[in-house]
């Protein structure tokens, strides 16, 4: 009798802890997060949403559905190509000039998601006769690039400068001809840290190295008026940003200079071979990119609201969470512990996550909460009440 296909899965699915399982759980956006329930989706309940990566509110601003309404009525829904067949539509290059001219790089690529364009950057810059040193906590999309690539994979400590100019330093000694690749973010979506990028890009330069950086998290909202740390920075080859988060819309976008934007172009499989971007999307980005442009410093009022938050954080007992964005994890440990705040929060009409592994490592479970401009007046003061009341809390 042959074997269960299917055996091996079962088993490593046992192997899956309660405090690891997880599970769909629809909502409606609005002034809150709409929790449905049931098969019919009935709501259960409008919890104050702490949760979602919308920081600027736009996903819902007039002028983003406008613009995605007249992509639809002009352009249609999907693009029913790739974009070197005959998906490629007015709204494309328009975005795609709109985010070079912003960004100062001379070509930009689109891409259905985040997740595909980091795939596709650190393919276009590894294959399997080079290095790639990559900060510890990079997100999985890179990682799962780098396996792509067949490249050797090295870490340096998070955000640990003098780490990484070892490591570079020591493999262009012993191995000088090798192509090597760094990867780090700008905003770490996990952690809410972010690197000395300067020191990052003078490093590989120094030893000879090309730098792919992610800013999918900080565009919108950090660097001058928005445009990331890669901004005005020497030495970054490749940059990956997202229009789901900040933009409020949906897809990404990789932006080069010179031979490594005509390189993508030429050779990227993950764009070569894919539908392009929803003509109403890449319109609501371009919206997006409007307002930004129009208001440059409107990122301003959430990093203080940011500051704001942390120092109320540590007022009542907890560990500062680290960096300055608005992404503020509170760090609590354990998966059941995590779990059991985010349920005292959500009974309190807070939406919060409990963050696990393998998201991040074993014993540092935690609830992430991300903070939006669009929050209503006396947040802070709603979450720590419902802190304080948690059985457990503070953890310093």
């Amino acid at each position: 009798m042959a074997p269960d296909p299917l055996e091996s899965i079962q088993q490593a699915l046992a192997l899956v802890g309660e405090q690891r399982r997880r599970q769909l759980r629809p909502f409606l956006p609005g002034p809150g997060a709409t929790l449905l329930t049931g098969e019919a989706g009935r709501p259960q309940g409008t919890l104050l949403d702490l949760a979602s990566n919308d920081y600027l509110g736009l996903s819902a601003h007039p002028a983003l559905k406008a613009a995605a309404r007249a992509a639809i009525q002009s352009e249609g829904v999907g693009s029913g190509g790739s974009r070197l067949v005959s998906g490629t539509r007015p709204s494309h290059i328009s975005l795609e000039a709109g985010l070079a001219q912003w960004l100062g790089r001379e070509r930009v690529l689109l891409f259905p998601s985040g997740f595909q364009a980091n795939l596709a950057g650190v393919l276009a810059l590894a294959d399997r006769h080079s290095e790639v040193i990559a900060d510890r906590l990079i997100h999985h999309s890179l990682l799962v690039g780098v396996q792509a690539s067949g490249a050797r994979l090295r870490r340096f400590r998070h955000n640990d400068l003098t780490d990484l100019r070892r490591l570079l330093e020591s493999r262009a000694r012993n191995e000088p001809q090798r192509r090597r690749l760094v990867v780090s973010e700008s905003l770490f979506s996990m952690e809410g840290t972010s690197p000395d990028l300067a020191g990052i890009a003078s490093a590989c330069q120094e030893f000879g190295a090309l730098l792919l950086l992610d800013e999918a998290h900080a565009l919108g909202l950090l660097g001058h008026g928005g445009r990331g740390l890669a901004w005005g920075v020497a030495g970054v080859s490749l940059v990956s940003g997202t229009f789901g988060k900040a933009f409020g819309a949906g897809g990404a976008f990789l932006a080069a200079d010179g031979p490594v934007g005509e390189w993508l172009l030429q050779s990227s499989g993950a764009f070569r071979y894919t539908t392009a971007l929803a003509p109403p999307l890449a319109a609501a980005a371009a919206a997006a990119l409007e307002l930004l442009q129009a208001d440059p410093g409107q990122a301003a009022t959430l990093l203080l609201r940011a500051r704001r938050w942390r120092e109320g954080l540590v007022a009542a007992g907890w560990r500062r969470p680290p960096g300055e964005g608005p992404v503020l994890p509170l760090h609590v440990g354990e998966d059941a512990l995590a779990l059991n705040l985010q349920r005292h929060l959500e009974q309190a009409g807070l939406l919060a996550v409990a963050i696990r592994p393998p998201t991040v490592p074993p014993g540092t479970a935690r609830l992430r909460l991300v903070l939006r401009r669009d929050l209503p007046h006396g947040s802070l003061e709603r979450l720590l009440q419902a802190l304080a009341a948690w059985p457990h809390a503070p953890i310093p």
